[in-house]
């Protein structure tokens, strides 16, 4: 048993004794040897202290000593997510060379829980972007289709777990970029509640939007890794104190009797047909399982777009501002002659061009003159969009409908209209901006063949309550076992 089974079944293996952690991750290693040079979902891993770690691990489990509840699994991370001793660069040219000095906070955990941590996947520079394009190391390919995007930002994430190189990933989602990958490479991806899970270390985006959460091939394996991963971290003023659920025992509770809202607003004009038809099947096999399906409003989902736009961009300005060329990462070697010719041609180097878009967008946001008519304006939004999910939320339990309005398109087909990159993540961004858990489950495919997402979106922290009803649409449908070809160049 390799890693391309699930995280839960490789679980299973390791305490039977029907495999090891050091075969398990040696296993790993060589099925990224093998696939990743044609999918480019790995920018670095790190085998030695992944082989040390796995042999540490399987000594502890020969001599009956305890283990975290990851014992042995090989874990990839993507590259916006701090760890100790391994280069972390958001994909980007600026942040070559910086190795931090200490673990983000869910990479703590997942060290604590004995998980091995295999390496760093790649993404859209600064996690900015759809399709994981923008990588350091050049574009990320689909597993299911080479010609195609993943999705974005956290596109090798998805594609690790699609291929089989490990069962487990982390990804971060400040608009999507957990859910439209997952969508888009077939597998499952949880966005969780602002604050459910810790920021601490994990390079910033847009500081109010960004989230990590769990990315896996089943609604289970979800389950267990934000197990792991939630709670409260008193080094993240952001992170909420509330007590973590057992994730897992509420699984297989049946969901008769559960409503689900559905929003009129996420099947409109520009959702692909075949995505809606998809989704639609996937609405009929909710009730048959026993949930009621309640017509629900989102007036405001038509703005949400634009706010998100003006929000995101003004938050990356101001905090990509740090990245100047004196403290740390890429330096431009050109002589200066003054601290501005300094930073000015250090970023020019560094920066790619949608993270130059994005900084330019967001300062003229934030300028003076134009703050109240802009930025204010998008605050004032967001406050609609959220209340829209409130009153949504006292007529159902949870809301469904697609990830994406369209399936993967090919690499390069979109890279010259961002507004057309943007408008893809339409469903996805205003639960960023309200702050609510949301996950992706596969539901089908569409014209191309390509897999189509289902997104369920609840109630702030009702995690457990989308986990439960995933899971009972997943045991419905064979969807979740679908894999791509064998990758070929």
């Amino acid at each position: 048993m390799g890693p391309e089974a699930s995280a839960t079944e490789l679980l299973a293996a390791l305490a039977s004794g029907a495999t090891s952690a050091l075969a398990l991750t040696e296993a790993a290693l060589a099925r990224i040897r093998a696939v990743d040079g044609h999918l480019g979902a790995w920018l670095r891993t790190d085998e030695a202290s992944a082989l040390e770690t796995a042999a540490r691990i399987d000594r502890r489990r020969e001599l009956g000593q305890p283990l975290g509840p990851l014992a042995g699994l090989p874990v990839g991370v993507k590259d916006m997510i701090c760890t100790r001793g391994m280069e972390t660069t958001a994909s980007s040219r600026i942040l070559e060379g910086f190795v931090p000095p200490y673990d983000a906070t869910v990479v703590e955990r997942l060290r604590a829980a004995d998980a091995i941590v295999l390496g760093k996947l790649a993404m859209d520079e600064f996690a900015m972007g759809s399709s994981s394009e923008r990588s350091l190391r050049g574009p990320v390919r689909n597993p299911w289709d080479l010609e195609r995007v993943p999705g974005g930002s956290s596109g090798g994430s998805a594609v690790a777990l699609a291929s089989g190189t490990c069962p487990l990933t982390l990804g971060t989602d400040t608009g999507g970029s957990i859910r439209q990958p997952a969508a888009f490479c077939g597998v499952a991806g949880l966005k969780p509640t602002y604050g459910r899970v810790s920021r601490q270390g994990v390079i910033a985006y847009a500081s109010s939007l960004d989230q990590v959460g769990p990315m896996a091939r089943s609604v289970r394996d979800l389950a267990l890794l934000l197990q792991v991963i939630a709670g409260h971290d008193p080094r993240d003023a952001t992170s909420l104190p509330d007590p973590v659920p057992d994730y897992q025992a509420v699984l297989d509770r049946p969901v008769d009797g559960l409503r689900v809202g559905v929003p009129a607003e996420y099947f409109q004009e520009g959702l692909d047909p075949a995505v809606e038809l998809a989704v639609r099947a996937a609405e009929d096999t909710l009730r048959g399982e026993g949930a009621v399906l309640v017509p629900v409003s989102l007036p405001h989902t038509r703005y949400a777009i634009a706010a998100y736009y003006l929000i995101a961009t003004a938050e990356a300005s101001s905090n990509l501002a740090r990245y100047d060329g004196v403290r740390y990462g890429h330096r431009t070697a050109e002589p200066t002659g003054d601290i501005d010719t300094l930073y000015s041609r250090t970023r020019a180097e560094g920066f790619g061009p949608e993270v130059k878009r994005r900084i330019i967008l967001g300062t003229f946001a934030l300028s003076s003159g134009y703050y109240d008519a802009y930025y204010l304006r998008a605050q004032k939004v967001r406050t609609l969009v959220r209340r829209d999910f409130a009153q949504a939320f006292e007529r159902c339990d949870v809301i469904c409908g697609p990830t994406s309005p369209v399936g993967p398109w090919r690499i390069g087909e979109r890279s010259g209209d961002p507004l057309a990159m943007y408008l893809t993540d339409i469903y996805t961004v205003p639960a960023n901006l309200a702050g609510l858990p949301c996950l992706s489950v596969p539901c089908g495919v569409d014209s191309s063949g390509m897999p189509v997402g289902l997104q369920l979106i609840g109630p702030p922290l009702g995690e457990a309550t989308l986990l439960g009803a995933a899971h009972a649409f997943e045991r419905a449908t064979g969807h979740a076992a679908r894999r791509p070809p064998e990758v070929h160049p």
